[in-house]
Formats: C-alpha cells, structure tokens, sequence
C-alpha cells in the first residue's frame, strides 16, 4: 500500500500561453470545487444520523463497481450477518459484512465499506491462492497476499490511495491493542499491523519488537522486487511461479518472527459497534488520525491540504448521494410505482427438474402424512379407549390412547425469498419446497406457491404453482428455473400479490425469508392490511445455524405477523414438516 506510494512533483509551465491556460483551468477547477464543497456541506451530522441505505441499493452499486476492479463480468456480492469477510475464488463471490459492522456515521461507514469491496475486487483479479487463518502459515501468507494485490491495484486505480488512507484512519478502532495479546499471536498481530499500515496499536518490547520489524523490512524489500519485476515483464506474472515463491517467503518471515508454521491461531479479538448506530468519529479526532497515517506514509507530501481532502471524500460524495436519494424514494422502495410490476410466469424450456427431486424426502413426508390423510390421529389422553402401559409404569400423567379427528380444510399461500443469500442452499432449499408441495398434494389441500428475486433493478415476483392448478412436475420446473439473485424488497412482493391473495382467500400466507427487509416499516403496514382481511400472516426465518434463524426470528416479530417459526439452513429438510403442522386443527 501506501510505503511505496509517492506522489510526483508536477512538471512547471516555462510558456506564457501555457500559463494562461492553467490559470484557466485551476479557475474551472476552484469553481467545480467549490460547488462540490457546497454539495458536500448539505450532509450534516443531523441529516447522516437519519440516512438509511437499502442493501438492495447497496448490493447494485457494489456489483457494478467489483465488476469494474475485477475485470470480471461474472462477480456477485453478498452480504453476510454475522460480518464475514471472504472471497471465493472459483465461484467469484465476495462476502462482506453490512454498513453496521463498521464505526462512523453512515457516510463514513459506506467509505470504509466501498474500500474493503475494492480490496476484496482486486483480490479476486490477482490472487491465485487463498489460505485458512487459523494457522500461522495461512495468516502470514494472506498478510503478504494483501499487500501484493493492493500495491497491484493501485498501479491501475492511482485514486484509491486516498480512501485506503482514509479506511486505515477509522479502522484503528477495530484494531485490538497488542497490551491485550500474548505470547506468539501478539507478535503475529504486530506484524500485521506493522506491515499493512507501518504502526501499531500498543507497545512491544525488546526481541519481539526487533523480530516484527524486520520481518516487515524483509516482507517489504521482497514486494519491492517484485513489483520492479512484475513492471520489467510488461506487468504480466505467472501463477504458479509466483505463488511458490509467495509460499517460499511466507516461510522466510515465518522463521524471522521465530514462530511455528502449524501452529494454531485463535480469532483476534476485534472491537465492534455495540449497536447499530455505532459509534460516530468526531472530525477533529479523524483529521488527526489522517494526519497521523499520512506522516508515515510520505514525510514530503502536503499534510494539511491532503487530509482535509481525504477527510472530505468529495471524490466519493456524489456517489454516496445517489444512493442515499435512491434509498429515499417512496414506500414503494426505488420504483415510482408496482403497476408495471406484473407478476410472471417462468419459461419453462431447457431446464431439468430432477435435481431438485428427492424422492427420499418426498417418501418421508408421505409416510408421516399418512394418518392425517385418513383423518384420524392416535394421541395421549387423561381418558381413552386403550392404555400405553409403559405411560403407566413412568407414571406419565397422560397414559391413555384415544383416536382424534383430524380437519385440514385450510387452503395456503407460500412465499419463497430467492434472494442472493440462499444461493449457497439453492438446491436443498428447492427439494424442500418440492417435497412440501408433494405433501400439500397428497393431502388434497388447495394451495398456490410464489416466488420473488430482484433482475436489474426490478423486482420479479414468479407465479411457481397458481391455486387452481394440481402439483405436478412442470410447476417444479418452474421453481428450477427462477435463481437466487438480489435482495428482500418484500413490501413490493405483497403489494403485487394482493390481488391474487385476495381472489384465492387463503387461510394461511406463509412467507419464508432469510434476511431483513428493506423496509421494515413498509412491511408491518401491508401485513396489518393482510391480517385485516382475515388471512393468518406466517413467517418462518431462515438462518445459516439456529442461532441466526432466532436473530431472524426476533427481527420478525416487529413486522406484524401472527406467528413467526425458525429453520436453520441445515435442516431445511424439516421445512415440509414446519409448514404442516400449521395446517391441522382438532
């Protein structure tokens, strides 16, 4: 990054009418700077404390900006709950954590979360080996890793320099204090701070000291060989080549720091937001940190104007407006109206259902279907016609069987999120669907089956199964045909659907989703108009483990519905049975 970075002295005019013509330009220039200052002064604190940006909106500028770094037409981003951060290289998909992971307000979060996007981009045009972590070799090769693919960057994209400074300056709160670590993983963790920014937060002593130190001078000197080697060959690199040699000097380091290549490394505790307002950086505290990096960086370069300019992002800030104004724009979240928002039917060629049917699964849920289609359930009573002995001997309370009638005459509605974030389950999350539809079908019960994406920018609401219809393997079809791709614009999605709902009239409208909506609000009031026509609103969250799917659950509960059921993704399997069992009544 920024120890080889340097910024050339112009070239001095000695022609009259060159003069003349800077004089010109730097006039055009003080007044387009101005201009943009005076834009720039609009955000006041007040105003960035009450800005929300949509994740929707978030996602498209990201995509289009990765795809720019990345040299690459086939980038996807998502973003994760818990703040992961990773790149997966074959796949082509960059994991980042929300604006809420990062300190500021919300201008400041966007800037350093736009850097970490561009770090993850460049990553994924350079890179050729991503290592775990959790072991020193791993740690110290991606340290390594990171520097090379940024200096790389920034020989094509020169103006990110600004915000890496400025990414480095609110990120030193993250940073845990080395006086907290000990033993190796201090001095793993001083190296990286050392090397990625040339400080580090808190103190080393002695041996330690000296180790990290020159580790980062002999990491440093190596990456400068390489860049003046990777210029000399026209700026091409062999693969191969250089990952044995990244592997090689990972060794290297490795031994200067006087650690074990395979031993271990525990997650580095790092300080993060308590809430989602985060905390707010004063603007005398950032100029100073600035101030502090941009020493470090280059002891020539003009201190007090550079970091007002950094500060400032004004490079950034048009940017940042039209994704403010595009989160702004009415209930109907970024579209002027739903009326073009027809709902629409799959094209059902060329596509091969069998993948998402699982015949084991589909048997499963017959067999346990199989009293309720007869009507009839043998349950535990304080009375009945026979008596479970081995009740009795446990002295259960209940040691009576009696036979209950059983009444499914409900009719459902079934929403599916096919949004960015189920991808990674797409196929077990439609072979439960599937099996689910089998079972409602088995059971003769009258339902209909939706499903909704964003493509560029529209919401696309799919008709998978209409109420009229019987289940059958073309409607599976349909459901293989739509992909996970966008976010969670579920208030539009109901407001398309409320003509249909309202002519079909189900008992139950279960909506399954796995992330927040983009705009919670919005959502509680088409809900309230549901429930008000006398559907029973249902929805089941959707989780990554169970402890994210009850994180999901809890954000549920503010948005009206009736009920509100939990599924970790890894037993999607059980999502037929969850959805079931809503529908008896004694």
């Amino acid at each position: 990054m920024s120890i080889f970075w340097d910024i050339k002295d112009k070239g001095k005019e000695n022609d009259i009418d060159s003069k003349h013509d800077k004089n010109f330009d730097n006039e055009i220039k003080s007044k387009q700077n101005k201009k943009r200052s005076e834009s720039f002064l609009r955000f006041d604190d007040l105003d960035l404390d009450n800005i929300h940006i949509r994740n929707d909106v978030l996602l498209e500028i990201a995509t289009f900006l990765s795809r720019r770094w990345s040299d690459s037409t086939e980038s996807t981003i998502h973003i994760s709950r818990e703040g992961k951060i990773s790149t997966n290289l074959d796949k082509k998909r960059i994991t980042l954590p929300g604006l809420d992971y990062f300190y500021g307000n919300i201008f400041q979060k966007y800037r350093q979360w736009r850097t970490l996007l561009w770090y993850e981009s460049v990553r994924l045009k350079y890179s050729f080996k991503i290592f775990d972590t959790d072991v020193v070799f791993g740690f110290v090769f991606n340290i390594l890793e990171t520097k090379r693919i940024e200096i790389l960057g920034l020989e094509e994209w020169k103006g990110m320099i600004k915000e890496i400074i400025y990414y480095e300056g609110l990120s030193w709160h993250n940073k845990p204090l080395l006086n907290s670590l000990h033993g190796k993983n201090k001095v793993l963790e001083a190296f990286s701070q050392f090397f990625l920014t040339g400080y580090i937060k808190g103190e080393l002593y002695g041996g330690e000291n000296e180790r990290v130190i020159k580790a980062s001078d002999y990491a440093q000197n190596i990456l400068r060989e390489y860049i003046r080697n990777f210029k000399l060959n026209n700026k091409t690199f062999d693969q191969i080549k250089d990952q044995k040699w990244l592997e090689y000097e990972t060794r290297q380091i490795i031994k200067i720091l006087q650690v074990d290549s395979l031993m271990s490394v525990p997650p580095i505790p790092i300080i993060m937001p308590k809430s989602k307002i985060g905390l707010s950086m004063k603007q005398e505290e950032v100029l100073s940190q600035i101030e502090k990096l941009v020493r470090i960086k280059n002891k020539e370069i003009e201190i007090e104007k550079l970091k007002k300019e950094i500060v400032q992002g004004d490079d950034i800030n048009e940017e940042f407006r039209i994704i403010v104004n595009e989160s702004k724009k009415n209930d109907n979240k970024g579209y002027e109206s739903t009326e073009n928002l027809s709902i629409a039917i799959p094209d059902n060629t060329g596509v091969d259902e069998n993948a998402i049917y699982d015949f084991d699964l589909i048997n499963k849920v017959k067999t346990a279907l199989k009293e309720w289609k007869s009507g009839w359930k043998e349950k535990y009573d304080f009375s009945g016609d026979e008596i479970e002995i081995e009740n009795y001997i446990e002295k259960q309370p209940k040691i009576f069987i009696s036979d209950k009638k059983i009444a499914i005459n409900v009719k459902i509605s079934v929403l599916l999120d096919l949004s960015s974030s189920i991808e990674d389950n797409e196929i077990e999350y439609k072979k439960a669907t599937v099996a689910l539809c089998e079972g409602l079908e088995y059971l003769g019960i009258k339902f209909s089956i939706y499903a909704f994406n964003t493509e560029s920018r529209m919401v696309k609401c799919w008709v998978i199964k209409p109420p009229t219809a019987r289940w059958g393997s073309i409607y599976a079809r349909r459901l293989m045909q739509v992909k996970p791709i966008g976010g969670t614009p579920l208030a539009e999605i109901y407001k398309i659907l409320q003509p249909s709902i309202s002519a079909f009239k189900p008992d139950i409208f279960v909506t399954l989703t796995d992330g927040e909506p983009s705009d919670m609000d919005a959502v509680r009031s088409v809900v309230l108009s549901y429930k008000r026509s006398g559907v029973e609103m249902i929805a089941i969250g959707l989780g990554s483990d169970l402890g994210d799917a009850i994180g999901i659950g809890h954000n549920l509960k503010y948005l009206n519905y009736q009920r509100i059921l939990t599924l970790s993704k890894k037993r999607l399997q059980d999502l037929p049975k969850k959805v079931l069992g809503l529908l008896t009544t004694d």
